[in-house]
């Protein structure tokens, strides 16, 4: 979920468990999550609220040694993710100075507009929090245009063409499905399905949820009942744990939405992701995701997950919506936990999740993949074969998801969605990545 050691990819995209939440567990030293890594980035270069630009966002996630997910660290200079031109966008956001003796609290927001030749990518994790040295940190809705009938239960290729790259995908997909657990994949070239597996079986998602938070952010600017350059201030009571920045800063520090979309989106972080839900309000994104009702915010699910309320877990895990509704005022009054309570390696409670189908990701990400803040972390590809990236994804103990909107050089657009969920196992991500990456290789040659 949000564990300390995961991204936040089920939580790595919420940072919960140090495995959970957030939520990638290394499946080896050497993989990472790159919403994870950004934000150990972010740290090693100093970027504070006097120098948090979107270039040198972008410049962070560009030359992190990890800064993509599920990337080996690199050898040399040459295997560093290329970097990317910033257009700085005209729109400016908070530049005042708020001299405070804390260096945590931001002076200025983050100029939003990063477009980078990619148009897209941002891995966040709600999952496992970071450690503190580390600076890591520990997500699902429902898309209401209609959805292909595809047998859930057998890998039913949709696309008969069989060329050579539809036989690779058909491997691949082959691969997924002898996976332990539960898996979901969906590979769509503009609205064709190419190959699909159980695409449209909700499965926990764990940081990739906060594209639901983004489409209900995207729908209410769209429609002015909001601005992108809106100033709101962190609140004690919305911080949760890491991934991300945010849960350091000054409590009253100010921001964009913009700035806390863009944060939430590329370094997956938790606070912002909090604030968001708590601006928005619960029962606006549940109208994008009707099927996570409640729809937690990070820190409810890292009360939930820790060792300290097992019983309070239990209750909700055993409750009716009404039940577990009537919960959240008890959930609130409970502190935050410490991250040091998050080292369990073995997946915790995953049905206490935020669920999404392969088809449900696809649908949000078309409504939100143009954002320039979608181009920050491109997250497994290199941006250089795609004319634009958008990336998503999360994971915590017994959880993975990856999800990825893609226009090719060909000119057609690609969504590729993959969910791995086990209750009774770790997973193993490198050869989960390894899979989904060879899918990103494929589709980078389509003609």
């Amino acid at each position: 979920m949000f564990c300390s050691r995961y991204l936040i990819t089920t939580f790595s995209s919420i940072v919960f468990f140090p495995i959970f939440l957030v939520f990638l567990e290394s499946a080896s030293a050497q993989t990472k999550f790159s919403g994870e890594h950004l934000a150990e980035n972010l740290t090693s270069r100093n970027l504070t609220p006097q120098n948090l630009t979107p270039q040198n966002l972008t410049l962070a996630a560009q030359t992190s040694p990890k800064a993509r997910l599920f990337v080996q660290s690199p050898n040399s200079a040459a295997d560093l993710p290329p970097e990317n031109k910033v257009d700085q966008s005209s729109e400016t956001e908070v530049n005042q100075s708020t001299k405070t003796n804390n260096t945590q609290s931001p002076e200025t927001e983050i100029n939003q507009t990063v477009t980078p030749e990619v148009d897209r990518s941002v891995e966040t994790e709600v999952g496992q929090p970071l450690k503190p040295s580390q600076n890591k940190s520990p997500e699902t809705g429902v898309n209401q245009s209609p959805q292909p009938d595809v047998n859930k239960s057998s890998a039913t290729e949709v696309n008969q063409s069989l060329n050579s790259e539809d036989k690779a995908l058909k491997e691949v997909m082959a691969e997924f499905d002898a996976l332990p657990g539960d898996v979901s994949f969906l590979v769509k070239e503009g609205e064709s399905i190419l190959v699909q597996l159980n695409s449209t079986e909700p499965l926990a998602v764990a940081s990739a949820f906060k594209l639901a938070i983004l489409k209900t952010l995207k729908s209410e600017i769209d429609l002015n009942k909001r601005s992108w350059n809106k100033i709101v201030t962190i609140q004690p009571d919305w911080k949760s744990l890491p991934s991300g920045i945010l849960h350091g800063w000054e409590d009253g520090s100010p921001l964009t939405l913009k700035s806390l979309a863009t944060l939430m989106i590329s370094v997956s972080d938790n606070t912002a992701t909090d604030t968001l839900i708590n601006l928005l309000g619960r029962q606006a994104i549940e109208v994008t995701s009707p099927r996570n009702r409640p729809f937690l915010t990070t820190r409810e699910l890292f009360v939930l997950k820790s060792p300290q309320n097992r019983m309070l877990l239990n209750r909700y895990r055993q409750g009716t919506e009404t039940q577990r509704q009537s919960l959240l005022p008890e959930i609130a009054k409970l502190p935050l936990p410490t991250i040091s309570e998050f080292e369990e390696k073995n997946p915790v409670a995953i049905d206490v999740e935020w669920f999404f189908s392969a088809q449900e990701l696809c649908g949000i990400m078309t409504e939100v993949g143009n954002l320039p803040l979608m181009s920050i972390n491109p997250g497994m590809v290199n941006p250089k074969d795609w004319e634009k990236v958008a990336f998503k994804g999360g994971s915590e103990p017994g959880v993975l998801n990856l999800t990825s909107w893609l226009q090719g050089k060909n000119g057609k657009n690609y969504c590729v969605v993959a969910t791995w969920n086990n209750k009774d196992a770790p997973l193993e991500q490198s050869k989960f990545s390894k899979l989904y990456k060879g899918v990103l290789s494929v589709l980078a040659n389509r003609k």
